[in-house]
């Protein structure tokens, strides 16, 4: 099969909306779809939705949208540092700044789909309803095998396309209507879940199915199996500036919580760097404080992978536009780089994510989701099972307003619509509603 191709790959067309130009005087396509996420409520949540640490008063803790700020920057570099050097090979009317917002754009937007509690918060879901359909309650009776399996494995991946394409702004008349090359770069996974393997990794569920088959098409992706396709080329890069990103401040996190020692995480940025910033030794000396150090031996780490990853992206353009290349950029970098990141995240793996008031705040996701998920999913399947709702589901129902289910939907559909609110809860409000669900009642 002939090689995707940058004509196709980096169309600005919008799926629903036929007004689509390429370009005005100081605002491309590209630059819409960056506003469009950033002024979206979608988006603005991500402030109060854990990254690593739940519900933290420390204001120097990255959350979900500290986190996708700072992947939008680095992969607005590497999107126009790749620009820079394939300028001739990219259409007449994409210049490098627009490579570089379209990243930066699917970088704002790869977090968007993610539940309260993060990671977490992916696991708490799936495990419930596992948990109900070993009980036999008979929650999931009814749905095809696909759309089981899509409740089973709840996908942030998946809920962010669902997002950006149906729930914010024009719901469900194309969402966002972001470009058909900022939707294509932000699909990491780009497949349904049968092809999710055994971390449950997938971009898109049944109900979006159709818009993926209508994207991928448009952009002319190399299919790899049914429903599912190869990468985006761009989509590499938004995987590495999110790699950098949480690889490198996950560990200043860690050590502004004390978690870590700054012995540590200062040698593994000192690998990523290469070598000390200019005048890091008179800041040792001057005896300036550590957060500054680090931040200084960050940005060095920060601006060598992000030069390394561009040369390696456009080292490797004939396979990724052949949907070859089987390595993430960051692994074909130097390997003193690689053994940096690499190094980063085990060290986050074994010191942060198994401190013990994370741990103790992920067991009680598990609850607050475990109180939100019986409430709202056994409110919709008594609706749909009996066309009429009990006074306490009536009350649950009234929560979601414009958004409720109707009898006449199919289940799946109403678990979706569900799932749709309780996965765009902040942390806070999760927590919030499950106490007051659970009897913990405060008056005015």
């Amino acid at each position: 099969m002939t090689a995707m191709q940058w004509e196709r790959l980096l169309d600005p067309v919008r799926l629903h909306d036929a007004r689509t130009s390429r370009g005005e005087i100081g605002r491309s396509p590209f630059h819409k779809d960056y506003d469009r996420i950033v002024f979206s409520g979608s988006f603005r949540r991500l402030g109060r939705k854990t990254q690593v640490h739940p519900l933290t008063d420390n204001d120097h803790i990255h959350t979900r949208l500290t986190h996708s700020l700072e992947v939008g920057c680095v992969g607005r570099s590497l999107g126009m540092i790749v620009g820079e050097q394939l300028r001739e090979r990219l259409p007449a009317w994409v210049s490098p700044a627009d490579l570089g917002v379209i990243v930066q754009a699917a970088c704002l937007g790869h977090d968007i789909g993610n539940p309260p509690f993060g990671h977490a918060g992916e696991y708490a879901i799936r495990d419930w309803f596992k948990w109900t359909e070993q009980q036999g309650g008979g929650l999931l009776e009814g749905l095809d095998d696909a759309q089981r399996r899509d409740l089973l494995t709840y996908e942030g991946n998946a809920q962010g396309f669902r997002v950006v394409t149906q729930i914010e702004y024009n719901q469900f008349q194309g969402g966002m209507r972001l470009s058909a090359a900022t939707l294509g770069t932000l699909l990491k996974y780009p497949w349904t879940v049968e092809h999710g393997g055994k971390m449950g990794k997938f971009g898109c569920y049944q109900s979006e199915k159709p818009l993926l088959i209508e994207l991928t098409e448009r952009l002319g992706m190399k299919q790899a199996g049914e429903n599912k396709w190869c990468r985006h080329p761009l989509a590499y890069l938004v995987e590495a500036a999110d790699d950098i990103c949480y690889a490198l401040l996950d560990l200043e996190d860690g050590l502004e919580m004390g978690i870590l020692r700054y012995e540590e995480v200062a040698k593994v940025l000192l690998s990523i760097a290469g070598e000390a910033p200019a005048g890091y030794e008179k800041m040792e000396a001057a005896g300036v404080s550590q957060r500054r150090r680090i931040a200084a031996l960050r940005g060095a780490a920060m601006e060598r992978a992000v030069n390394e990853v561009g040369d390696v992206f456009v080292q490797h353009e004939t396979a990724l536009l052949n949907g070859a290349l089987e390595d993430d950029l960051l692994d074909l970098c130097h390997p003193d780089l690689t053994w940096g990141v690499s190094s980063a995240k085990q060290l986050a793996r074994e010191r942060i994510f198994r401190n013990e008031r994370k741990a103790k705040l992920e067991i009680g996701a598990y609850t607050t989701l475990g109180i939100l998920l019986e409430a709202f999913i056994g409110a919709a399947h008594e609706l749909h099972h009996t066309g009429q709702s009990s006074f306490k589901h009536q009350r649950v129902l009234a929560l979601i307003g414009e958004n409720t289910p109707k009898p006449s939907w199919t289940l799946y559909d109403s678990y979706r619509r569900m799932l749709d609110f309780i996965g765009g809860m902040t942390d806070h409000y999760a927590v919030e509603l499950a106490q007051e669900m659970g009897g913990r009642l405060k008056g005015e």
